[in-house]
């Protein structure tokens, strides 16, 4: 149950640091704007949080894996609707 909580707390912490970064950082990357933006981060994620958990000593790895690639994936999609939002500077 503690591995679940902590694989979600990944998850969590990597969606509001990518919808940050999106929306504060990359506000005026037409590539960010693009529908397939999202999945191809988060399975890049997912890919790479895969080799690091794979990990004889990290439990549920590729539940964190996949939860920390939907999160970031996430993330970025809700950062690039904000970014569309708010005011140009």
């Amino acid at each position: 149950m503690i591995e679940l909580i902590l694989a979600a707390g990944v998850a969590g912490y990597g969606y509001f640091k990518s919808r940050k970064f999106v929306r504060e950082r990359l506000r005026f990357v037409e590539s960010v704007q693009k529908p397939a933006a999202p999945v191809v981060v988060g399975v890049a994620t997912t890919l790479a949080v895969g080799v690091l958990v794979s990990l004889p000593f990290v439990p549920l790895g590729a539940v964190t894996a996949v939860l920390t690639g939907v999160g970031i994936g996430v993330g970025v999609r809700h950062g690039a609707k904000d970014s569309k939002r708010l005011p140009a500077p």
